[in-house]
């Protein structure tokens, strides 16, 4: 089994020899029949992976957005909900410098309900501005979230951990600037009456 005939070996020499001597192109390509079959082949394979490529294209550009945006977008919001309630850095240092205006302002002479108002009345309500504020941008980015899939590509629906977070971005916005109103008015935790 393992030698070969005499034809077999005749026909595997007539076949390379054959392969070497087709003549060459300006390409220095094989040309003849056996070279039009590889051509031919190797086109129709390049066909292939390029039609592979192309639906391996569209399916991506059919998955979309993968949604991480309005993810990030609802803890945002829902962020500075919590900071609109809890207060911030940035209000702190602005009621502190209000108070240190009110106090350089205020004669030693004024009266105690002005210097009550000047010192803290004017901090608490700067105080209660910028919490406002934080309950506004958290309402804003809360809302933003929740109608993107309106203006998404179509039936992609939102990642429900996403509308949970934005909703409750949306409610500590709302409570947030409610609660700053309150205080901003003097209705919720008024400065004592001299």
């Amino acid at each position: 089994m393992a030698t070969k005939t005499a034809d077999e070996a005749g026909a595997t020499e007539a076949t390379e020899t054959d392969e070497a001597t087709e003549p060459l192109d300006d390409e220095g390509r094989a040309e003849g029949p056996d070279a039009a079959e590889s051509t031919a082949a190797a086109e129709s394979t390049d066909g292939a992976e390029a039609a592979g490529t192309e639906a391996g294209a569209e399916d991506v550009k059919e998955a979309g957005p993968s949604g991480v945006g309005q993810g990030a977008g609802a803890v945002v919001s829902a962020a500075l909900g919590l900071v609109s309630l809890s207060g911030s850095w940035l209000g702190t240092v602005a009621g502190a410098r209000e108070q240190l205006t009110g106090q350089l302002r205020t004669s030693t002479s004024a009266s105690v309900a002005q210097q009550i108002k000047e010192v803290y009345g004017d901090a608490w309500h700067t105080t209660a501005l910028w919490g406002g504020l934080f309950a506004l941008l958290a309402l804003i980015v809360g809302v933003v979230v929740l109608a993107r899939p309106a203006f998404g590509a179509p039936g992609r629906p939102q990642a429900p951990w996403t509308k949970s977070v934005a909703w409750a971005g949306v409610a500590l916005g709302v409570l947030g600037l409610l609660l700053a109103v309150l205080k901003y008015t003097d209705v919720l935790l008024a400065l004592p009456s001299a």
